[in-house]
C-alpha cells in the first residue's frame, strides 16, 4: 500500500467513524486511534482554540448524548495529500448531515507523521466552506 493510499484509508476510517443514529453509535476507538498521542484538532470556531482528541470525543459524544446532535454522518468529497519522507498534509472535503437536515461543508487540514511505517494524524483542523474548489 503507498503513503497516499494509507492516508486516505486514515482520513475515511474518521469520516466513518463519526456516524450516528437512532441504531447507530460512533465508533470512538477507531475515530481515536489515528491520531498520534498529544495529538490537537482545531474546530472551524474563531477564535481558534486547540482541543486534544479526548476533549472532542467528550464534547461530540455530550451533543450526541443530549440530544443536541441526535444523528450526524460526515462524507468524504475529496481528498489532495502531499508526502514528503516522513510527514504529509492533508486537505479533505466532507459534506457533514446534522440531524438528517443540516447539511454543512467542510475542509479539514491534516498534518500527518509517519513513525515505524505507519502513519497517524499530528494535528486536525478545519473550517466551514461554499465549496470544494480549494482541492482542485
Amino acid at each position: 500500500m503507498t503513503d497516499e493510499e494509507q492516508i486516505k484509508g486514515i482520513i475515511r476510517a474518521q469520516f466513518a467513524a463519526l456516524k450516528w443514529g437512532v441504531d447507530i453509535k460512533p465508533n470512538w476507538p477507531s475515530f481515536e486511534a489515528g491520531f498520534t498521542e498529544g495529538a490537537y484538532l482545531i474546530p472551524a470556531k474563531r477564535p481558534a482554540k486547540p482541543i486534544s482528541v479526548f476533549d472532542f470525543i467528550q464534547r461530540m459524544e455530550g451533543l450526541r448524548k443530549d440530544g443536541s446532535l441526535e444523528s450526524f454522518s460526515e462524507q468524504e468529497k475529496g481528498t489532495f495529500i502531499k508526502v514528503v519522507g516522513n510527514i504529509a498534509i492533508a486537505l479533505a472535503g466532507c459534506e457533514m448531515t446534522e440531524n438528517k437536515a443540516e447539511v454543512t461543508k467542510d475542509i479539514s487540514a491534516f498534518l500527518l507523521v509517519k513513525t515505524n511505517g505507519e502513519w497517524s494524524i499530528a494535528a486536525q483542523a478545519w473550517d466551514i466552506v461554499e465549496d470544494f474548489t480549494a482541492l482542485a
